[in-house]
């Protein structure tokens, strides 16, 4: 037989995290016997809602998952491990908060300021960080696997042993930035700012996946037909942030499935059969360019089949 929960109408205090000061007073409604995590999380919804100041407020180990916190004033706050997991931060000022251990997986911090802020072994796994304010942000060994980031400010930020795979860094600024031990694989840099980043070079060489010399690489065409071909060691060849690779030409070794075989995208100018050669119209310098001028193709048969448009 299940117990039934009964809310009360508590009043609960919040603190000053500097002073230990009594911040404001919450009229919360929740179970007598639900954890303090949870009576704080409430009080700090409650705090937002009714206009109170949660700058600098003690917040540590709140549970805020899923919270409207829209534009919400947490200057200096502590929120250090708090869960704020899918909650929404947008426009939030967090500038100088503690986040550190907070878990920020999937929450929406879309032009939210994050200057200065504490953000050491957080969680921000999928994110929403668009045009966020990071400058000076610690984010040392932080998660923002497939975080989007998509024209933030990272100037002077801390990204030292970060974890960035698959991140969305189009047009952020790293200006400055410490990127030591930094992983970026698959991440989308193109046209970021790394002017003066630190460590920048070797954190860029980790990603790079194409070999010199002569290769055999594979490539889907027309109704998923596999082309396996071979980058001559001659032939200039390129790759931005992901795995897609281009070459300036290559030779068909074999066309699977069929006698001859055609780009996905377009008429059937450029023709893909075994011995042949085929050579790009325009050949693109700029390796950050993934779609741009050059055969495409993938270094193994396995990402060239499960590859779509």
């Amino acid at each position: 037989m299940s117990r039934s929960i009964s809310t009360t109408k508590l009043k609960f205090d919040v603190t000053n995290r500097f002073t230990r000061n009594l911040q404001f007073t919450a009229e919360i409604e929740c179970d007598e016997d639900a954890t303090h995590s949870v009576k704080l999380g409430l009080a700090a919804q409650w705090g937002v809602k009714n206009s109170a100041s949660l700058a600098g407020a003690n917040l540590a180990g709140a549970n805020l998952v899923g919270a409207d916190l829209v534009g919400a004033d947490l200057v200096g706050a502590d929120l250090a491990r708090t869960d704020l997991a899918h909650a929404d931060l947008e426009y939030a000022n967090l500038a100088h908060a503690d986040l550190e251990y907070a878990n920020l997986l999937r929450a929406n911090l879309l032009r939210a300021n994050l200057a200065r802020t504490d953000l050491v072994d957080a969680n921000l796994e999928y994110a929403n960080l668009v045009e966020a304010d990071l400058v000076g942000a610690n984010l040392l060994r932080a998660n923002l696997v497939g975080a989007n980031l998509a024209g933030a400010n990272l100037v002077e930020a801390n990204l030292k042993c970060i974890d960035l795979v698959r991140a969305n860094l189009v047009g952020a600024n790293l200006e400055y930035a410490n990127l030591a031990h930094a992983d970026l694989e698959c991440a989308n840099l193109a046209d970021a700012n790394l002017v003066g980043a630190k460590n920048a070079e070797l954190a860029i060489a980790r990603t790079r996946i194409l070999p010199e010399g002569s290769l055999v690489v594979w490539k889907k065409c027309n109704d998923g037909i596999l082309a396996k071909l071979r980058v001559p060691e001659e032939a200039r060849r390129s790759h931005a942030w992901g795995r897609k690779c281009r070459a300036e030409f290559v030779d068909v070794i074999e066309v699977i499935g069929a006698d001859e075989a055609y780009p996905w995208r377009g008429g059937k100018e450029v023709v893909y059969r075994a011995g042949e050669r085929v050579t790009c119209d325009t050949w693109e310098e700029d390796w950050t360019k993934e779609c741009a001028g050059g055969i495409h193709f993938f270094l193994t048969r396995e990402e060239a089949e499960d590859w779509s448009w």
